[in-house]
Parts: structure tokens; sequence; C-alpha cells
């Protein structure tokens, strides 16, 4: 059972990387090039690994490569997507911070459409902002926006987020009105796990479970901790988890994180990773086979 994280690093001239990685003094290491944990990819990448080997499952393959905003690192991941699917499938695909490209994204979809066995699809970030763009948002498997971006999928006109009408900076109370909205014209992937204040598990059934506490104030302002809650969700997928039992235990894991950790706003998510299985052994049931690993 195979699995591949995509998505980009921001360093000008990161080469284009695929392989398995490791984590080590607060890095993710690829042979000799590494990148520090913080936010985005990286704290995404970290988070899975990290809970792949808890779980005792195997740890994800990354596709990555340097971008800084100019598209160039994102094409050459587009690139090698398309050339490279057909031979090399895997059971599950995360796809995360690319810039947006509706072409490229639309031809890759077409590749993993024609493998025998249509793979798990999870997006988030850039690649979810441009699955809704292209209108096949309905193709992928689990969405993970955070308040403002459940607003830009439930805005069918808008072509991107920052262009989405009144709604984006709501109250987190409107949540479920905007996760209805989304799902009415059809800008949502088969299930939905929305971070915020309170973080809702839904699907087109309507919302699935509402998770408030633990409360952390201070993992509010920390950058990376809806990526973290990406990786999780995503291992627990692999480990072979429904979609909706792992959106709901990655809810809790990711909110134990914060409260075994005692953050503060100066953490990244370097900081709180040493409590990562701890936090899986209280938010998941039956949980006495995780692994620790030192980080």
């Amino acid at each position: 059972m195979s699995w591949l994280i995509v998505g980009t690093v921001p360093y000008e001239g990161f080469p284009l990387i695929e392989g398995k990685c490791n984590v080590l003094k607060r890095r993710l290491r690829f042979g000799d090039q590494s990148v520090r944990i913080s936010r985005g990819t990286p704290a995404l990448l970290a988070t899975a690994c990290l809970t792949a080997q808890a779980l005792g499952i195997e740890p994800p393959s990354a596709l990555l490569c340097g971008d800084i905003g100019r598209g160039d690192g994102s094409r050459r991941i587009y690139e090698y997507l398309v050339r490279e699917i057909p031979d090399c499938p895997n059971d599950l695909f995360v796809f995360h911070y690319l810039q947006p490209d509706v072409d490229w994204h639309n031809r890759i979809l077409c590749r993993l459409e024609e493998l025998p066995t249509t793979p798990i699809l999870i997006a988030d970030a850039g690649y979810m902002y441009v699955a809704k763009m292209s209108g096949f948002a309905a193709s992928y498997d689990l969405f993970t926006p955070d308040a403002g971006e459940v607003a830009f999928l439930a805005d069918e006109s808008a072509p991107h987020p920052f262009y989405t009408r009144g709604f984006l900076l709501q109250e987190d109370d409107r949540v479920p009105e905007l996760i209805q909205r989304a799902y009415q014209h059809e800008n949502a992937a088969r299930h939905l796990l929305v971070k915020g204040r309170c973080d809702y598990a839904a699907s087109a059934d309507g919302i699935l479970a509402k998770i408030c506490d633990p409360c952390v104030e201070a993992m509010e302002p920390i950058g990376g901790t809806g990526d973290s809650l990406t990786g999780i969700a995503s291992a627990l997928v692999q480990g072979g988890r429904s979609l909706a039992e792992a959106s709901v235990q990655a809810a809790y894991v990711n909110r134990f994180l914060g409260l075994i950790s005692s953050p503060t706003p100066a953490f990244s998510v370097a900081d709180l990773l040493p409590a990562l299985p701890r936090a899986l052994e209280m938010g998941l049931p039956q949980s006495n086979h995780i692994r620790r690993h030192e980080f």
C-alpha cells in the first residue's frame, strides 16, 4: 500500500525530489537535501510521516520542488505527475501547496481516472483551490479547508479565494451553512474536514461531527496546525480508516497535540510533534499499538 504527498517548498533552487524522507532534528531529510519543519507542505509531510510510523504503516513518499511564487516548481511537479502517474500508481494522493493551474490539474485528474483502480484523493491549500476552480471538486474524497476557505468553496462564482463574496470573514457559526452551500453547488469533495475554533467533519449528507474540545487558544496563531491536521487525517485514511472516521479522529488528535504541548504563539509545528504519539493514544480508540519515535 503506497501513498504520495505532493507539494512545493518556498526555497529557490530546491530540486525536484520524489522518494521517502525522514524526520530528524526538526528537519525533513531527503538524502543530502533537507527542509525546516515549520508550516506548509513540510509540516504536513512531517506529521504524516510520524503518524504513519506511530501506526506501524508504510510512510508516504514525497514529491516536492522549490517554488517561491513564480510557478516554476509547481509546473515541474505537474509535468512529472502527468508523465509518471501511469507507471507508479499509489493508493492515496495528498495534494497540497501548488500554484493553481486548471489545465494541468485536469490533465492529472484524467491520468488518475485512467488507472485500473482510482486512488483516494485528498486536497488542501492551493490544490484544493484549483480542484474547485476546475469544476471537478466532486472527484475528490476529502478537502481540508479552514473557515475562510470553505467560504470560497461555497461561493459558486468566485474564481479564486481573493474574490470570495462577503461571507469570507464571517464568524465560525456560519460554517454549517457554508458547507451546505458548497455541496449544493458541487464545489466540495465527498468529505470535508473544516478547520477552525471548532472543527467540522461533513459530507453531502450534512454535518457528521462538530469537535470543539479540547480548546487550546494558543494553537490558533501557530502557523501550520492546519497542515498538521491534514497530515494526521491522511495517515489515518492510509491506515484503513474511513474518510469520516479519519476526519473526526484527526481533529481530536490535533487538539490533543496542543493540549499536551502547552504551546505559546511562538511555537512552530516542529515544537508540537514530540507530543504526537501521546496525542494519538488519547485521540484514537484502542490505541495501545501506537509506536513512539525519538524526535
